[in-house]
């Protein structure tokens, strides 16, 4: 027990002030609803369905574990909309619950690409539960349970074509405080986390493709978190990669297509910061479907990101 609240407790409020973090994603090129709603498909007739876990820093009690479901599907030429709930575990003691709406709006510029606008919004449900930990040498130190519900939402934009794409995001524009200074020692902000995300299809032959991709998160209160992934597709249904966050872990990926419909991904992360002693690494396993309620086919070139 003693371990688990000095690791959730660094999580937390590390710095004195606690700036809550959103999830880090190794796979965020197919997580980018979750993080963007002006994501788009542009398939009509087509739900995708996907599942995301993270296992944080495997070996070190109270790590922070992740899981997220999400789909969104075109409601015509112009219209998408989509649906995520993302669950932040750390250490049985802080729990949180996001469950969220987006709609887009899309722009169609024909061979130059797709220019989309979204909206997100939604509840937080925030618990913090101490019961049944035993403090030792915290001082005057005051911990309180925690139980709330909160709104909040965001915004993004989203540009794409067939070989490129480029995206801007706010997911959580309202600050939420979550400990008041009159209840404990430490207060509590959930602060608007910015999002930008990008990547590039390369076709070095008929069988290979290679696809770079970035994004950068950027919140006050933490360091600017930058993540490079370069990623090798063989013959549209195998996809092997590396990865690099900065000062933080460097990462390997793999993607296998097992239907045209079903891909199945798993990332793991090498610690190279000072939690790096202590972890085993994070493991990052991923699923997407795409459900035809059409039954008419795919009648669109394969998507790459």
């Amino acid at each position: 027990m003693k371990n688990i609240f000095a690791i959730v407790i660094t999580i937390l409020v590390s710095t004195g002030v606690w700036s809550q973090q959103d999830p880090h994603y190794t796979q965020y090129m197919y997580n980018m609803s979750v993080i963007n709603p002006a994501y788009t498909t542009s398939t009509e007739g087509i739900i995708n369905i996907g599942g995301i876990h993270r296992s944080q820093w495997v070996g070190v009690d109270g790590a922070p574990k992740t899981s997220s479901i999400f789909l969104h599907t075109p409601i015509n030429d112009k219209i998408e909309t989509g649906f995520s709930l993302v669950n932040d575990n750390i250490g049985d003691i802080v729990k949180e619950n996001n469950l969220y709406a987006d709609l887009a709006y899309k722009l169609d510029f024909e061979e130059k690409g797709i220019l989309s606008f979204g909206l997100k919004a939604g509840v937080t449900f925030f618990d913090v539960d101490f019961t049944g930990l035993e403090f030792k040498d915290t001082g005057d130190l005051a911990f309180e349970n925690i139980n709330e519900m909160f709104f909040n939402m965001g915004a993004g934009v989203y540009f794409n074509t067939d070989k490129y794409y480029v995206g801007l995001s706010v997911p959580n524009f309202i600050p939420s405080n979550h400990l008041e200074e009159d209840s404990g020692q430490y207060q509590g902000v959930e602060q608007a986390h910015w999002f930008l995300t990008g990547g590039y299809v390369f076709d070095i032959n008929e069988q290979f493709k290679f696809k770079p991709a970035f994004m950068t998160k950027a919140v006050k209160g933490a360091s600017m978190s930058l993540d490079l992934t370069a990623n090798v597709l063989f013959n549209e249904k195998f996809e092997l990669g590396i990865g690099y966050r900065l000062d933080d872990a460097i990462s390997g990926l793999a993607s296998f297509m097992v239907t045209p419909e079903f891909r199945i991904g798993y990332a793991y992360d090498h610690t190279t910061s000072n939690l790096g002693t202590y972890s085993n690494g994070s493991h990052e396993i991923i699923l997407l479907y795409n459900l035809n309620i059409l039954t008419k086919g795919f009648d669109k070139s394969p998507r790459f990101f």
